[in-house]
């Protein structure tokens, strides 16, 4: 059945109750007084710092009137409409009515420049986009490059004249249930995902895909409906929103909250009596250095209810975990590992019973098959090192409009996921190396091919290469490795501020004056300079893209 089922039962069910609050203690903060005169009065008399909530049923009535304004549109079964909004009370409804619609959803990378934007609106071959007000800038600057995006709804207030205003056309729709029949094979969603070249591949999911994804992620985690969801990650990402499909299943509470500082996080799980929240390596070791340091006191919080951390979206030092459990003994934990190919996290995870073997990525998920295959694609020996592939119900169903990257990575109903893997005797998997360049700092992707084309614009830069370095806070950093050319000089300065202009995430937080190695084809020998210039570190894996 659709996913869509899911929240008609939910409405049905569980009308009246809260399914999701909206926290900004940021704004919170500005207008009310301070977490610290709140020390010492009685739990249950905090203000809860929330601005939004919704049940259930508003949650139905606004995926219904959004399908519904869609279909009167012309919207159906083959269009596009693509989201780019920061996490808010209005991006699940709108996701959901997408779906309803018998449209494909077109989540957007919400870090993505105003060029990048254009280029997935055209790849996705994109109908009609809804944007929040911090994109204002980035749409104005493509809108008139964009025609086939005819439809441009803008959720805020104070509406650009390039957009009609969501909220003004949303409600002058029914809150009927449009009811157009969806197959599990039809296409349901388009995610956006890059090779080590940083074209981002449209990656198209079925109905089912989505489906599966919620039965995975409730079999892994037991959630009930009394559990209650902190989401912290953006809604685009697949990790983020699939991780919530458990709790959506059994029509659980969830907690959208707009910001990572560790005292926020934990007064929103005090608060609001979170119960499992999956965190980042950064804010894990955020949290846990702010109670080191005496910053937060984990007696200011009602932290009983909180059963389960499970981590991801990159490696996991194992000496992260064991200072997690000095100060969380009881929590439950569990890593898992995934792709936008294979919807998000759970085609391999470590499973909650499994702590001891931390390190190990673990074994297939629920519903799942993974094995370790050489070259000829064959499965190689316990201990032997060869390429992951995966194959079950969250296999995308291709990259669209692109047969031939396509034809790469699924063979045979298996997805060749490009990371390279062994075995132990135990079954569970540890992830060795992998074969594409992406760096991953603090759970985000960094494609090295843009910052060096970048960077090879500055007239001193002979050649240019861009590696990961290791990280303890963030996983990895991107490094440039730069060689000037004859008689020239540069400084970390000076390529640093030259650099001001890329996406703060983008821009290398190491600068070094050295020879690129290239060999006889003319490659970057990547692979010496990691050994040059990291030697003692582990090798890089990637948990979930």
């Amino acid at each position: 059945m659709p996913i869509t089922d899911i929240l008609t039962k939910n409405a049905q069910l569980y009308g009246d109750e809260i399914c999701l609050i909206e926290s900004n203690p940021e704004e919170q903060e500005k207008n009310a007084v301070s977490w610290k005169d709140y020390e010492l009065v009685e739990p249950d008399r905090i203000p809860r710092s929330h601005q939004r909530e919704m049940t259930w049923k508003e949650f139905d009535d606004a995926a219904n009137r959004f399908a519904n304004l869609l279909i009167s549109r012309g919207v159906s079964k083959g269009n596009k409409v693509a989201i780019l909004l920061m996490n808010s009370l209005e991006w699940l409804p709108i996701y959901f009515g997408v779906l309803r619609s018998g449209a494909v959803v077109v989540p957007l990378n919400y870090r993505y420049t105003a060029d990048e934007i254009k280029y997935c609106l055209e790849l996705a071959e994109t109908d009609v986009i809804v944007f929040g007000p911090e994109f204002i800038g980035r749409i104005e600057l493509i809108f008139d490059r964009i025609p086939n995006v005819k439809i441009r709804l803008f959720v805020g207030q104070e509406c650009p004249t390039f957009a009609e205003s969501y909220p003004y056309q949303v409600q002058k729709y029914s809150t009927t249930n449009p009811n157009i029949p969806i197959t599990d094979i039809e296409d349901a969603a388009i995610y956006f995902s890059s090779g080590t070249t940083g074209f981002p591949k449209a990656i198209l999911h079925a109905h089912e895909s989505l489906m599966h994804s919620c039965q995975t992620e409730q079999n892994h985690h037991s959630q009930t409906h009394n559990d209650n969801f902190l989401c912290i990650p953006p809604l685009y990402h697949t990790g983020a929103k699939m991780h919530w499909f458990g709790s959506f299943l059994v029509g659980g509470r969830a907690v959208l909250l707009r910001g990572v500082n560790p005292r926020w996080i934990l007064r929103a799980i005090s608060e609001e009596k979170i119960t499992i929240v999956w965190l980042l390596v950064p804010w894990a070791q955020d949290i846990l250095d702010a109670i080191e340091s005496g910053e937060i006191n984990l007696d200011d919080y009602q932290l009983d209810q909180w059963r389960l951390m499970h981590i991801g979206a990159q490696p996991v030092p194992p000496s992260l975990i064991r200072r997690w459990k000095k100060y969380f003994p009881h929590h439950l934990y569990d890593t898992n590992y995934g792709l936008s190919e294979s919807i998000g996290p759970g085609c391999v995870h470590l499973g909650v019973e499994n702590i001891h073997k931390v390190g190990a990525i673990g074994k297939p998920g629920f519903g799942w098959e993974a094995k370790i295959v050489n070259e000829s694609g064959q499965s190689v020996a316990k201990g032997e090192v060869g390429e992951l592939v995966v194959k079950g119900a969250g296999v995308m169903k291709c990259y669209f409009n692109d047969p031939h990257a396509t034809a790469e990575v699924l063979k045979n109903g298996w997805l060749f996921t490009g990371d390279m893997a062994k075995q132990d005797e135990d079954g569970f998997i540890f992830l060795v190396d992998r074969k594409k360049d992406v760096i991953i700092m603090g759970g985000e992707n960094i494609y090295p091919v843009q910052i060096e084309d970048f960077l090879r614009a500055n007239n001193k830069i002979k050649d240019v290469a861009v590696i990961g370095l290791p990280d303890p806070r963030l996983g990895e950093i991107a490094a440039a490795i730069i060689e000037l050319k004859p008689n020239l000089s540069s400084s970390e300065e000076e390529m640093s501020k030259f650099c001001e202009s890329l996406p703060r995430y983008k821009r290398p937080r190491k600068f070094i004056f050295d020879t690129v190695p290239r060999n006889p084809t003319g490659k970057i020998e990547k692979p010496v300079l990691r050994k040059k210039y990291c030697p003692e570190s582990v090798v890089k894996v990637q948990i979930e893209h």
